[in-house]
C-alpha cells in the first residue's frame, strides 16, 4: 500500500536529496585527479569480467590491475581445459609488428604474494604456443623466482595475485620469448614491500621491470620515488582499470605509465581505440617531468598519465594459463586490464635493447613518430581538459602517445 506524502515529509525529502546532490560531486572528485571537471566513465567496457585483486581501500596498499573474463554470472571465470579464446603470442607480435630478439635480456615482474604454480604454469603456456623452453641450457632463456629480499623462500600464496603473476609471466613470454624472466614476489601488497621488491629486481640485473599494480594517490607517495628511479632500466606501470583517475606508481616521474586499448582485427587489419576502463589523469602530488613538456600546463601542470598503451580491454583480452587461481572447469582463461599492457610494454623495451638511452619514461616522447597514435575512444568525461579522457591526435590520457609499431619508440 502506498503512503501519501504530507507537506512535512515532502520538505524533508527535498532537503535530503539536495544535500546528497551536493555531496556526490565532491566524492567523485576525491577519486579523480588534480584537474577539475573530470569524472570516470560509468559505462566502462569490462565485458563479462571481474577484478582479481579488489581494492582494499587501505592507505599505502596496492591492488593488481587485472580482470578475468567470466561466465554470464559475472563471477565464475570462463575457464576451459584447452586454449580456445584470447589473443596468443603470434597475435600480439603481429598487432605490434614486433621482431624476434631479446636473447640474454632479463625482464622482471614485481608482484605481491606467491603463485606456487608459477613455473609449471608458465611452462604449460610456452609449450602450447611453441615458445622456447625455460631451461637455461645453451641459448634457451631462464626463469627465476625470488622473494622481495632475493631469497628462495616464497611469501604466502594468494589466488588473486597468483592470477596476476600468471598473466604477467605469460605476457613477457608472448612478446619476448627469448628473454629471461625474473619474478620478484613481495611479502604483501603494501608499498613498503613492493618497493623492496622493486629494488631487488634492479639489483638482480633486470633491464626492464613491469609493475601491474597501483593504488589511489596519497600525499606521501613521493617518499617511494627513489625505488623507481633507476636510470638505464625501463620501468613500466599499469595506469589502472577504473577509467579516468590517477594511481601511484603510474604517476611516478621515473616510470613509463601504460594505458589501455581495445584491440580488434576487422577485415584483417589490426585496429585500436582507447579502452573505457584505462586509468588516466593529472597527478595531485608528483611534479611534471621535463620530458612531458609537449603536454600543456593548461591540460596538466603536474605528472600526466599515461605515456603509452597496449591492449587491455577484457572483451579483446589475452589467453593466460593458470592452475592455481582458476576454476574446476579448466586452466585456460582470458584476461584484460592494464596489467596486460604493462608487461607487454616492458617486453617491447627489452626487444628494443636501447637501455643506455632509457631515462624514466622519456624515450617514447623523443621517438613518438614510431608509435601508432590512437585517436578514438574515451574513459570518462573531462569538461575542461578533454584530452585527459578522450583519445585524439597526439598525446591523450587513456592511451598516451600510442601503442607500439615495432620497437623504434622504445
Amino acid at each position: 500500500m502506498s503512503r501519501r506524502e504530507t507537506p512535512v515529509l515532502r520538505a524533508r525529502k527535498f532537503i535530503v536529496l539536495a544535500f546528497a546532490a551536493l555531496l556526490v560531486p565532491a566524492a567523485v572528485a576525491s577519486t579523480a585527479s588534480a584537474d577539475s571537471g573530470g569524472v570516470p566513465n560509468s559505462n566502462a567496457d569490462f565485458g563479462q569480467s571481474h577484478k582479481v585483486c579488489p581494492d582494499t581501500g587501505n592507505a599505502n596498499e596496492a591492488h593488481c590491475d587485472s580482470q578475468v573474463v567470466t561466465n554470464k554470472d559475472g563471477v565464475t571465470p570462463a575457464a576451459t581445459t584447452t586454449y580456445t579464446n584470447g589473443y596468443a603470442p603470434a597475435d600480439l607480435q603481429s598487432a605490434y609488428a614486433l621482431p624476434s630478439s631479446g636473447t640474454g635480456i632479463t625482464v622482471a615482474i614485481v608482484d605481491a604474494y606467491d603463485n606456487p604454480n608459477a613455473a609449471s604454469d608458465l611452462a604449460a603456456y610456452r609449450t602450447r604456443f611453441g615458445l622456447p623452453a625455460l631451461t637455461c641450457a645453451s641459448s634457451n632463456p631462464c626463469f627465476t623466482k625470488v622473494n622481495q629480499s632475493g631469497g628462495s623462500t616464497p611469501p604466502k600464496a594468494d589466488a588473486g595475485w597468483g592470477q596476476e603473476i600468471a598473466l604477467d609471466l605469460d605476457m613477457v613470454s608472448a612478446v619476448c620469448p627469448n628473454c629471461n624472466i625474473l619474478l620478484v614476489e613481495a611479502n604483501s601488497s603494501y608499498f613498503t614491500d613492493l618497493a623492496a621488491a622493486e629494488d631487488t629486481a634492479f639489483n638482480m640485473s633486470a633491464k626492464a621491470i613491469s609493475n601491474s599494480y597501483g593504488g589511489n594517490e596519497f600525499s606521501t607517495e613521493g617518499s617511494y620515488e627513489g625505488h623507481y628511479n633507476h636510470p638505464g632500466i625501463a620501468i613500466t606501470v599499469s595506469s589502472g582499470d577504473n577509467g579516468y583517475g590517477v594511481e601511484y606508481p603510474a604517476s611516478s616521474q621515473y616510470v613509463t605509465a601504460v594505458g589501455g586499448t581495445s584491440l580488434t582485427k576487422p577485415n584483417g587489419v589490426w585496429t585500436e581505440s582507447a579502452w573505457s576502463g584505462a586509468g588516466s589523469g593529472c597527478s595531485r602530488y608528483i611534479n611534471k617531468p621535463s620530458w612531458q613538456s609537449i603536454i600543456s600546463n593548461t591540460t596538466c601542470s603536474k605528472r600526466a598519465v599515461a605515456d603509452v598503451s597496449a591492449v587491455a580491454n577484457p572483451s579483446t583480452g589475452v589467453a593466460v594459463y593458470d592452475s592455481y587461481g582458476s576454476s574446476s572447469t579448466g586452466n585456460w582463461l582470458v584476461f584484460g586490464g592494464t596489467s596486460v599492457a604493462s608487461p607487454i610494454i616492458a617486453s617491447v623495451y627489452a626487444l628494443a635493447g636501447n637501455f643506455g638511452s632509457v631515462s624514466a619514461g622519456s624515450y617514447p616522447y623523443s621517438n613518438r613518430t614510431a608509435l601508432h597514435d590512437i585517436t578514438s575512444g574515451s574513459n570518462g568525461r573531462c569538461r575542461f581538459t578533454p584530452s585527459l579522457c578522450t583519445a585524439g591526435t597526439g598525446w591523450d590520457g587513456p592511451t598516451g602517445l600510442g601503442t607500439p609499431s615495432g620497437t623504434g619508440a622504445f
